[in-house]
């Protein structure tokens, strides 16, 4: 069972900026395209972003120009720089294969308010 740890979350104000990380417990994982995802309270989780093997990304329009993905497969590792954060940007915050084959770990919160 791969395990997914995700951390960088916490308190910023509107217009600031944080990075998230997720590890990845897998054995293989440059293999896979890997997303982060968000949900709001009351909300379903939704994808915020997506990174494919090759690097190809993919953002929600609600995030594109202020958020990035990265990975680095050396370290079983997908990043993700938000930049100009909005308080609609407030949610738990999870990382997965871009089709949520793996187990969900904790997610990590973000929280953007003044």
């Amino acid at each position: 069972q791969v395990q997914l740890v995700e951390s960088g979350g916490g308190l910023v104000q509107p217009g600031g900026s944080l990075r998230l990380s997720c590890a990845a417990s897998a054995r293989i994982f440059s293999v896979y395209a890997m997303g982060w995802f968000r949900q709001a309270p009351g909300k379903q989780r939704d994808v915020v972003a997506r990174i494919t093997p090759t690097g190809s990304t993919y953002y929600a329009d609600s995030v594109k120009g202020r958020f990035t993905i990265s990975r680095d497969n050396a370290k079983n590792t997908v990043y993700l720089q938000m930049n100009s954060l909005k308080p609609e940007d407030t949610a738990l915050y999870y990382c997965n294969t871009d089709q949520g084959l793996w187990g969900w770990g904790q997610g990590t919160q973000v929280t953007v308010s003044s």
